[in-house]
């Protein structure tokens, strides 16, 4: 009786997180980074975040120098306040790198960064409304702030274009 209990007790544990795990949604942002004809290229530094209608923010993605000569350094860390929107949000209270949300910075192209719902850095998100946040800021170049405003869970894919330093941002779910 006793050992029937405790397998039909591991047996509802066991289906309870398979089904969990079944639900949790993946949330891919996907950012264009345009090759730009121009005399002196710097990669961009690129910042992801999620802010909800409160105003609060969630840090995903801050692409930026680590190294310097092949070698760590943290000397890239300087030029972070030129994404100014979300310095002023999110970055000035951090001390990078942040494990799992900071990496190198991005060479023109289109990347993608996927994020697991009940997971850091994306945490579990409420019913609700969202805007999806990508800010660029190039040395010897411009800045700009994507936004792309979308409803949690998310019903279709959302995207918006930048016009000089980022191009399509876009965001989509995987279930």
């Amino acid at each position: 009786m006793r050992a029937s209990l405790l397998f039909s007790s591991v047996l509802l544990a066991a289906t309870l997180l398979s089904a969990v795990s079944a639900s949790a949604s993946d949330l891919t942002v996907s950012v264009e980074v345009p090759a730009l004809d121009v005399a002196e290229y710097h990669k961009p530094y690129v910042s992801i975040w999620i802010e909800n209608e409160k105003g609060e923010s969630t840090n995903l993605a801050v692409w930026y120098q680590l190294e310097e000569r092949g070698q760590k350094s943290d000397k890239g860390e300087e030029w972070l306040k030129d994404m100014r929107q979300w310095w002023r949000r999110i970055g000035r209270d951090l001390d990078m790198p942040v494990d799992g949300v900071s990496g190198a910075t991005r060479a023109p192209g289109k990347h993608s960064v996927t994020f697991t719902e009940g997971k850091a850095p994306l945490g579990k998100l409420k019913r609700g409304n969202y805007v999806l946040l990508v800010e660029a800021a190039r040395e010897v170049g411009g800045r700009e702030l994507v936004k792309v405003p979308f409803s949690w869970p998310l019903a279709s894919e959302q995207s918006a274009k930048g016009s000089k330093e980022l191009g399509e941002v876009k965001l989509s779910l995987n279930p």
